[in-house]
């Protein structure tokens, strides 16, 4: 069974300050989602972080994937990640589309 990683985020500044950085963030996630990495991605409401799902092996390889993002590297925002199996619901069954 194909795991995947939530990625959690929390904000660490306010949200313009965050939102000043949001279309080099975008951009990130659009490159993984390129590469196969980005399952699906959000901003929480009340807007205090979001969450990437992103397909991978590890926590390390999630952890090494989620510091290239310009908000952790601008020192914007945190991320927690926590592996999940989804076992129900659209993404039950999920398959990998990328090549390892």
């Amino acid at each position: 069974m194909v795991g995947v990683y939530l990625m959690i985020s929390t904000y660490l500044k306010p949200l313009d300050e965050v939102d000043a950085a949001r279309a080099d963030h975008l951009s990130y996630l659009a490159g993984l989602e390129e590469a196969g990495y980005s399952v699906t991605a959000g901003r929480i409401d009340p807007p205090t972080g979001g969450i990437i799902l992103l397909d991978v092996d590890t926590e390390a390889e999630a952890q090494e994937l989620i510091a290239e993002d310009p908000y952790v590297q601008r020192g914007l925002a945190t991320y927690a990640a926590i592996g999940w199996h989804p076992a129900r619901g659209a993404l039950a069954g999920y398959q990998r589309t990328r090549k390892n």
